[in-house]
């Protein structure tokens, strides 16, 4: 199993920064993308940083140039820096990973895709 353990939400106004941090941990052989998404009320989950299977980022439109994505000191990890925040930027932003598992033995268990439990990112005007 493979548990995605996010934090740093919160509330911030308009214009403030907030820092999240995803750490992916259990049986892990590798991970072959990983990144935010979010999802605002009433609206469908949207692409917010992600690094991809070869090795590259991708930004939703709406955070280019105001959000980045790194990869955390510790194995595994992934921060997201959002600066310059907007109210149309509150949502739950989740972590997702695609992760190649392997079993007690050490045989690979094939590729699955898994999502953080979310935490609350509000922006006020």
């Amino acid at each position: 199993q493979v548990h995605l353990a996010e934090s740093g939400g919160g509330l911030v106004q308009a214009g403030g920064s907030l820092r999240l941090s995803c750490a992916a941990s259990g049986s892990i052989f590798s991970i072959n993308a990983m990144g935010w998404y979010r999802q605002a009320p009433g609206k469908q989950r949207e692409l917010v940083a992600a690094f991809t299977d070869g090795g590259s980022t991708n930004y939703g439109d709406s955070v280019k140039g105001r959000f980045t994505i790194s990869r955390g000191n510790v194995k595994n990890t992934v921060t997201l820096q959002m600066n310059s925040l907007k109210p149309e930027d509150t949502a739950v932003y989740y972590c997702n990973a695609a992760v190649q598992g392997m079993d007690v033995t050490g045989t690979l268990v094939g590729l699955h895709d898994y999502w953080g439990q979310g935490t609350q990112v509000t922006v006020s005007s």
